[in-house]
């Protein structure tokens, strides 16, 4: 435990280094951010009011709007694009403490990093023990890559990664430990937290599916009241995929405010099955052919995990593969091609297990490979800090928002 606290308290110190000197050249902002006039904004409000943490504290502050904001007919960017879960939790904070948001915001996504790390380290350890017996330091080392991951910087802003971490984790091993009853608490936390539960939808009947088979052969028990908690367990799941977008229309009084809401955000593209890969056409060749790279490692990767042999370190285990797989692909569905993805791609963290194990042996080697690693993801940690979290007025690059 001590050891993942340890590792996670590294990250951030260089995190907050980096975005203690990135806010003093922080050039001129959002009015509702922080004024010109004011100066150089000070570092709760840098942490906790950027990007989408301003929609979050207008959440906190008035939560959500009674009817989907239009202009000339066409809806604008609103509050119902973002989940609720993550402004209740400061909320009920703010409200027992008299604290801010600038101040509250940020200290619960810090803490809440830290609880997911410790529930990550679990996790490896209980889903993949052929890995974990093959190379013992592997779930240290898997929290390592999280911790430095580049987009990482959030899990100490305002945002919901944490929050989304430590439920995805939590579910994930819950499932593994069948735990049904407990892991719909979390997959229904999940739906108030971020637009992906479907995936876990799809961990859930995989497993459930492998775990019947096993019955049927005789190698595995499954009584009738896990058979009723492992259904249930799954509707929970399929139901908190869409809970929200429901909850928006019946909110606002249109079916589909959800979906129109998000729209606003891509009014060149639209919301549709892979209509975000339309931002390719705008890309320069360099920007093409790193988002071909990005996407050959990840393919890579998921490969090599399905491949893995019993014992072999890359060897993830069927519901952080399944996750990995189905996230990955929701992903890249649904989602817009932005800087954003990188940060989207924390929750994809099976994933760094097979990126550790890339160097399995000898054991110098593959501990070489992990402090390269962890020293070249921790530089760009500093680089996003500096080319995504400060904000540029009219910019129009890829690298515009976290």
């Amino acid at each position: 435990m001590w050891q993942v606290l340890a590792v996670y308290l590294a990250s951030r110190v260089l995190v907050t280094g980096a975005l203690l000197i990135a806010r003093t050249h922080q050039g001129e902002s959002f009015e509702g951010w922080w004024p010109d006039d004011a100066g150089r904004p000070p570092y709760g409000v840098f942490v906790g009011r950027w990007w989408d943490g301003w929609w979050y504290e207008q959440i906190w502050l008035h939560g959500y709007p009674d009817a989907i904001p239009t202009q000339d007919g066409v809806v604008v960017i609103n509050e119902w694009a973002f989940f609720p879960l993550f402004p209740m939790i400061v909320r009920a904070i703010t409200t027992a403490t008299g604290g801010t948001w600038i101040v509250v915001a940020p200290l619960v996504s810090l803490v809440l990093g830290a609880v997911a790390l410790l529930v990550v380290h679990r996790l490896v350890t209980v889903a993949a023990p052929g890995a974990v017996a093959a190379r013992p330091g592997l779930p240290l080392a898997t929290v390592a890559v999280i911790a430095f991951f580049p987009s990482a910087v959030v899990l100490q802003v305002a945002y919901t990664e944490s929050l989304a971490l430590l439920l995805v984790a939590t579910t994930l091993l819950l499932l593994v430990r069948r735990r049904y009853a407990w892991a719909m608490l979390a997959v229904a936390a999940l739906g108030f937290t971020r637009a992906v539960a479907l995936p876990m939808a799809v961990v859930v009947a995989v497993h459930l599916l492998l775990r019947w088979r096993e019955h049927r052969a005789g190698r595995e028990a499954l009584s009738r009241r896990e058979a009723v908690l492992g259904v249930g367990l799954l509707g929970v799941a399929g139901l908190s995929g869409g809970v929200w977008p429901l909850i928006a229309g019946f909110a606002t009084g249109r079916g589909d405010a959800y979906v129109a809401t998000q729209g606003a955000w891509r009014p060149d593209r639209g919301v549709g099955v892979f209509n975000g890969w339309v931002r390719v056409e705008t890309f320069s060749p360099l920007g093409v052919a790193l988002t071909i790279a990005a996407v050959a490692l990840i393919v890579g990767l998921l490969a090599l995990a399905a491949i893995a042999r019993p014992g072999s370190p890359r060897r993830i285990g069927v519901e952080l593969w399944v996750w990995s797989a189905a996230y990955l692909l929701y992903l890249a569905a649904v989602g817009d091609l932005i800087s954003s993805q990188l940060r989207f791609l924390l929750l994809a963290f099976p994933l760094a297990v097979v990126l550790v194990a890339l160097v399995p042996r000898p054991r110098w080697a593959a501990r070489a490979w992990t402090w390269l690693l962890v020293a070249g993801l921790a530089v760009g940690q500093v680089a996003w800090v500096w080319t995504v979290w400060m904000q540029v007025l009219k910019e129009v690059t890829f690298l515009k928002a976290p």
